[in-house]
């Protein structure tokens, strides 16, 4: 199946689609002739207009004041590229630079920024083949876009230098150039900064987090369910007519799914000896609520985000001008991102604590959650580990956003950081993944030792299909294993 870029607005859902299903790219009619008539105006602009025009006919950042003639124009472009690939660290996986070639070509849909239509299709036909250019995660500031991360996606994409992944093999892009008969593009005005102006370093972080979040809440509720069954926790702080006098959105939803998962259970409808729950369990739809509620104020801002032009400068055939602004500047993303850690850092937090009660020999469970403590350790360790996990992603919750230091001689003064933000969120959403595999093995392991009691008919299936892939430890045993599948078992798991 071919989506076709340009048609209709971009949604997660849509994207999620689209990398499910593998479609292929395709410019719209309506995309191009929006990406053709801007790049035609700005043509005609520079041969009518004598004032000089940031980015195409002057250098770039603090140069901004020093004319570039016509016949040095395209060199121009092509030296901003190779110079601000400068990326560093960690690569930025596969997926995630897939996802930059989708909305960086989405960008330029919309007919703002000047591009060739023979560049934004080659962004389309290294995403169609599979010509993924290696990327690091180091290097944006995330003020004048992503300049650096978007420099090294570029630099083989466009103009056939540096590397890709090609085939499973990591290569020259010489060679795949020869293989496909591709040839470097030679940029016109503007479209150098085009390419590297913007914001889809941060924006596809931001995305392919989204994606795991909105998925990690759903676990993170039904992972809640099957401890509160195997903890012999009340239903009461659950119900409906509770959260309508607080009547949050996520509040509500989460309350309304832990009410469907222990429907039918034994032990949910039991007589409890214990009046309250601790917080973790109590207090939970309050916990899972929150982070329900900030995913979706997220996912607005970043929808809204891929669905712009988010260059510099912005080019108005309509209104015949080219404006010098701030739309690269990552501050709205950077934010919600810093945000986004926060609520994810959180649902690991409440799902360590709810671990640790279940290994505590509370409730008429034995300690650490084996039959023989003392010469086993069971369930001891796991929740160490969690608890690791846990600290390390409060770390890494320290807003980027707060913090800025100058550059371009002072001309770019203040910056986002939301390169740094974007990348430090998804680490903290795998932590909060490993943290939840660690309290589902845990509640597993808890619910046998309520047999012959059932729980309800949804958390029985669950608890047998992971069965499947992490057994019930009768003695110790090696547990990083059974830890490392149970992360499988929650990235397997399909969600309806």
């Amino acid at each position: 199946m071919t989506y076709y870029l340009g048609a209709e607005r971009l949604t997660l859902d849509r994207i999620s689609e689209i990398l499910n299903g593998r479609m292929t790219l395709a410019l719209s009619e309506d995309a191009k002739e929006r990406i053709v008539r801007c790049r035609e105006y700005l043509n005609r602009k520079m041969e009518t207009q004598k004032e000089p025009i940031y980015g195409v006919t002057t250098g770039f950042g603090s140069l901004c004041n020093i004319s570039i003639s016509k016949e040095q124009l395209s060199q121009l472009q092509k030296n901003l590229v190779m110079s601000h690939a400068c990326g560093v660290g960690e690569e930025v996986p596969q997926e995630i630079v897939r996802l930059m070639l989708l909305l960086k070509a989405q960008n330029f849909c919309f007919g703002y920024s000047g591009a060739q239509l023979r560049t934004v299709q080659r962004l389309i036909d290294c995403y169609n083949e599979d010509v993924l250019p290696v990327v690091y995660q180091q290097g944006s500031l995330g003020a004048s876009g992503d300049l650096c991360p978007l420099a090294n996606l570029m630099l083989p994409a466009v103009l056939g230098m540096g590397e890709v992944y090609y085939k499973g093999q990591r290569m020259d892009v010489a060679a795949v150039y020869k293989e496909k008969g591709w040839q470097p593009i030679e940029l016109q005005s503007k479209e150098g900064l085009a390419l590297l102006n913007g914001t889809q370093f941060m924006s596809s972080y931001a995305v392919w987090t989204l994606l795991k979040a909105r998925r990690l809440s759903r676990q993170a509720d039904m992972i809640l369910a099957l401890s509160l069954d195997a903890f012999d926790g009340r239903i009461e702080p659950f119900y409906e007519c509770l959260h309508l006098v607080r009547p949050h959105k996520g509040q509500l939803q989460t309350a309304e799914a832990v009410r469907k998962y222990t429907e039918g259970s034994e032990l949910i409808s039991r007589h409890k000896e214990h009046v309250q729950d601790p917080y973790s369990f109590r207090c939970a739809p309050q916990v899972h609520g929150a982070a329900k509620d900030t995913i979706a104020y997220v996912e607005s801002v970043v929808e809204t985000e891929i669905n712009s032009t988010t260059d510099n400068p912005i080019v108005l055939p309509e209104e015949d001008l080219v404006i010098s602004g701030g739309h690269f500047h990552g501050e709205p993303l950077a934010m919600v991102l810093d945000f986004l850690a926060i609520a994810l850092a959180e649902l690991g937090s409440i799902s360590e604590r709810r671990t640790y009660q279940l290994v505590d020999a509370k409730r008429g469970l034995p300690s650490f959650l084996v039959a023989k403590p003392g010469l086993n350790s069971g369930f001891m360790i796991p929740q160490y580990t969690a608890a690791a996990i846990v600290s390390q992603s409060k770390q890494l919750c320290t807003p980027c956003s707060v913090d800025s230091i100058p550059s371009s001689q002072n001309q770019e003064d203040l910056v986002s950081m939301g390169g740094n933000a974007a990348t430090k969120c998804l680490r903290v959403a795998d932590n909060t993944e490993r943290v939840l595999a660690i309290e589902l093995f845990n509640a597993a392991q808890a619910l046998e030792f309520r047999r012959p009691l059932r729980s309800s008919n949804f958390i029985e299936s669950l608890v047998a299909e992971y069965r499947r892939q992490v057994n019930f430890i009768d003695e110790d045993e090696v547990m990083f294993r059974h830890i490392h599948a149970s992360v499988r078992f929650l990235q397997e798991m399909r969600i309806d």
